[in-house]
């Protein structure tokens, strides 16, 4: 194999691993027999997923904020007194790894009494990326009969730019999630 059919494999093996790493996967259960057009209000529930130790997280603020959005924009109101459905939301990040190997080859001199001769080694080149990963779940639970209706999660690695912009990055994280809900947002007017 040449050396620039080499250099093309690894990149493609690299850049295929990337792109596998950013696209979040994601997934939602709805209990059979729910009609969600017969919900108007929602809350949060007392102490929701984010928190800690019995205080609000600015990482909550960041969820309620995009939840709000998201249930506001399929005709839900917030109701804290007396709500239909109660929203809780829970993030946990993990630091994971993950190894490939490449064919290589390379050339081996070796000498004896009349010269010099080149053989060809093959051999693997093993590689090990770390990444984090983000999962974040949101439950919506019926609030009177106390029962999950509904359930999304996502999971996908964190860029560095979601990093340095979490409120950014749970509102596209819950918009994501959102998408699954059974109740469609209404689309934008074209302009």
């Amino acid at each position: 194999m040449t050396r620039i059919a080499m250099k093309s494999l690894l990149l493609a093996a690299v850049l295929g691993l990337g792109a596998c790493a950013t696209r979040p996967l994601i997934d939602s259960q709805t209990r059979a027999g729910t009609d969600f057009t017969a919900y108007r209000s929602y809350a949060f529930v007392e102490q929701p997923g984010t928190d800690k130790a019995g205080y609000s997280t600015i990482l909550t603020s960041h969820f309620k904020a995009a939840v709000d959005r998201e249930m506001a924009a399929r005709g839900y109101v917030f109701d804290a007194a007396d709500p239909d459905l109660l929203v809780n939301f829970f993030s946990n990040v993990e630091t994971r790894s993950e190894s490939y190997s490449v064919p290589t080859m390379r050339v081996g001199y070796y000498g004896y009494r009349g010269g010099v001769i080149a053989v060809p080694m093959y051999g693997e080149d093993v590689s090990t990326r770390n990444y984090r990963v983000g999962t974040v779940n949101i439950d919506v639970v019926d609030a009177k009969r106390k029962e999950l209706v509904w359930e999304g999660v996502l999971e996908g690695a964190l860029s560095r730019k979601a990093m340095r912009d979490p409120a950014g990055a749970v509102r596209t994280a819950v918009g994501q999630i959102f998408r699954q809900y059974p109740v469609a947002a209404p689309a934008a007017p074209a302009q």
